[in-house]
């Protein structure tokens, strides 16, 4: 390796500002060549150049924000439609259920449970969870809401019965599982 590649960062660094030292002690005995008028004019145009710099720079400052503006105002408008998309083909069964006659009992039952399949996977598709709690869960208060509290065989403060289910988005409470809870004995 040769010395120059051996040179410490600090060395790199004095030796850059040496060498821009030189420069600037050269340009400075040339602006001293110069007359007045020729260094009010050299610096009137490099007062344009950085009034030009500058104008661009806001402008381009303005349009960033105002296509940020434009980008979140959109996402906030069409946020939903993906999740829309998902449950047209809920809405086209429910509507071919109604218009079906009623034959059989059991087959409309499946009917049902095929529309219903059809909907939890548009809210899985959307992350949408139901909070459904089993019996004898631990009451939580951040997904559940207590209707009431019975006496029960089980201990204080545990799912006895589930009223409502509850949703969340993406691990957010939309709506709380109502439940009946379990009294203190």
């Amino acid at each position: 390796m040769t010395q120059e590649n051996q040179q410490s960062p600090e060395d790199q660094l004095k030796d850059q500002l040496d060498a821009e030292q030189q420069t600037q002690t050269g340009s400075a005995s040339e602006i001293a060549a110069q007359t007045p008028e020729q260094l009010i004019t050299e610096l009137n145009q490099k007062l344009a150049e950085m009034q030009d710099n500058y104008l661009r720079a806001k402008a381009e400052g303005e349009n960033i924000r105002r296509r940020a503006v434009e980008d979140i105002s959109k996402a906030h408008k069409f946020a939903i439609e993906g999740f829309a998309e998902n449950l047209v083909p809920v809405t086209d069964s429910l509507y071919a259920a109604l218009n079906a006659e009623a034959v059989d009992a059991k087959a409309f039952k499946e009917g049902l449970e095929i529309t219903l399949k059809q909907l939890l996977s548009a809210f899985e598709k959307g992350r949408m969870a139901e909070i459904n709690p089993a019996v004898g869960d631990k009451f939580d208060p951040h997904h559940h809401q207590a209707i009431a509290s019975v006496p029960s065989e089980q201990d204080p403060n545990t799912v006895v019965s589930v009223l409502q289910r509850g949703y969340s988005i993406s691990e957010r409470v939309l709506r709380p599982a109502l439940v009946t809870v379990s009294a203190p004995q």
